[in-house]
């Protein structure tokens, strides 16, 4: 009970002392912000931040997925350098800033971290006789989840601190800021989830019965009616861009429905189509004719509107030619083509692209005398790294989630790094495939070798994987006991439909 009381002690005082800061309010009437420039305290407080919540906390998460012993270590040190730099946020002298959403969502913020802490050392205390071992499970979930909603959050301050240091997203300009963020980072997240499914999520997909493109046309068709209802004041005059943007809204629902609708055979089994792919391309199209007040900012949104185009050009190229309405072509994610790199890629760049097209940041750049060519190179260079930095987070869990995939096969290896590709014949026409010459374990010889061991122990690997993350050591084995049957199922039918022809 001691403990407890020390955690309860550490949680209420740290809570005390994050509700006592609050924003700079040293401000000239009717300004955002101070003449000051930004002095070395608040550059530092930016930084910290930013490599902590963005890169440093989903590292540890990571890990904790993984069960890592380095979890523990990784996250301590994260706390320590956040609470340092969210203190050193109220210490800078030079800019100061008016009240804020920046100041106050750092309280929420900091309040789930000072939660997640707390959970986090409860656990490892490793309470579970009586009442405390009742309720350890619903400590183990709320950890779960508050780890996860972490880098979601964390994602709104950094964007939020952007906007407050330069006193942006004010009075007339808070609605299309409101519209450029959230949908590039709409664009971002759907990239990221494409990147998940791709390289480690096919197993959670299948057990869902639904194909990619029912939850992608869901969240479109969700969107469209927000888009129609909220882009234009009923009621009031139609002014600028409204009637575009309320138009697209009904494509987006409409096209959503359709979506939904076709991605399912008439036996139930899921489907492929090319719907969320159409829509994304005419979201592209829209978007690269969308008239602008500076030149700048109409090459920026024009370039946006070719990589939106180009995101849904590849990915119907993905689905068509590449895959041939397969769900994918290497059950564990460890052997995408590389052309299906392309789409989720694109959506990044997309969402970078539209994030840093609102008129004041055009503005800005343009009486500064930046070239489109220069912003833009910058933004996709932005892209490129939180890309590389995703697929990093997923080779680590892919490695522990799929080990053998890791390896190297001497029995059937040559051929592929050789070039080799399987051969794939149509079996009837319910989309259903004969792998000639090579394909997944438990398929036919390849030139005369049966299946290796370790192939074999790859499916069933493969079978353990949960997309849902973070799985804790209490719950593992009994996870793995309850679900490992249905797991082999799913692999079976996976191969019957998808790859392999019955012998």
């Amino acid at each position: 009970m001691s403990a407890q009381k020390y955690l309860l002690s550490l949680v209420a005082f740290l809570a005390t002392q994050v509700a006592a800061h609050g924003g700079h309010e040293e401000v000239p009437e009717g300004e955002a912000v101070s003449g000051e420039p930004i002095d070395t305290t608040l550059w530092l407080h930016m930084i910290l931040m930013t490599v902590t919540f963005g890169v440093v906390f989903p590292f540890g998460m990571v890990l904790g997925i993984i069960r890592s012993r380095w979890h523990v270590p990784v996250q301590v040190v994260a706390t320590v350098v956040a609470v340092l730099a969210y203190f050193m946020g109220h210490a800078h002298k030079g800019r100061q800033f008016a009240k804020n959403i920046h100041a106050s969502f750092a309280n929420v913020l900091m309040l789930m971290l000072i939660v997640q802490v707390a959970l986090g050392v409860y656990l490892r205390l490793h309470l579970e006789k009586g009442f405390q071992g009742r309720i350890r499970r619903y400590f183990v979930i709320a950890h779960g989840v508050v780890g996860k909603a972490m880098p979601l959050v964390s994602w709104a301050q950094i964007l939020f601190g952007g906007i407050t240091a330069n006193g942006f997203c004010r009075d007339d300009h808070l609605g299309q800021c409101l519209a450029h963020f959230i949908m590039g980072s709409a664009f971002i997240a759907y990239g990221i989830v494409m990147t998940i499914l791709l390289l480690v999520g096919q197993f959670w997909l299948r057990r869902t019965g639904r194909s990619q493109e029912f939850f992608d046309s869901a969240i479109i068709a969700v969107w469209g009616c927000i888009n129609t209802f909220t882009e234009h004041r009923w009621g009031q005059p139609w002014v600028h861009n409204d009637l575009q943007h309320t138009t697209m809204g009904i494509v987006w629902w409409c096209a959503g429905l359709l979506g939904m609708w076709l991605s399912r055979k008439r036996n139930g089994r899921p489907k492929r189509n090319l719907i969320p792919a159409i829509v994304i391309l005419l979201t592209g199209y829209a978007m690269s004719a969308h008239p602008q007040t500076l030149m700048l900012s109409t090459m920026v949104h024009s370039v946006f509107g070719y990589t939106l185009m180009a995101a849904g050009l590849t990915r119907l190229i993905e689905i068509s030619f590449v895959l041939r309405d397969r769900p994918t072509l290497s059950a564990d994610g460890s052997d995408p083509h590389s052309f299906q790199y392309l789409p989720p890629f694109l959506l990044y760049a997309s969402g970078f692209l539209f994030m840093g097209a609102t008129e004041e940041q055009m503005q800005l750049l343009s009486n500064a005398g930046v070239t489109h060519v220069s912003y833009i190179l910058i933004l996709y260079s932005v892209a490129f790294i939180l890309f590389l930095f995703v697929n990093i987070l997923l080779h680590i869990y892919a490695v522990h989630a799929f080990p053998d995939s890791a390896t190297i096969n001497t029995n059937t290896n040559t051929h592929a790094e050789d070039g080799f590709m399987p051969k794939l014949r149509r079996e009837d026409s319910s989309s259903s495939y004969t792998v000639v010459n090579d394909g997944f374990p438990n398929g036919s010889a390849v030139n005369g070798h049966p299946r290796s061991r370790a192939e074999a122990q790859q499916i069933q690997d493969a079978e353990a994987f949960e997309l849902q993350g973070l799985i804790s050591e209490d719950e593992h084995d009994e996870h793995e006991t309850a679900s490992g049957s249905r797991r082999r199922k799913e692999t079976s039918d996976y191969e019957e439909e998808n790859l392999v022809s019955p012998k």
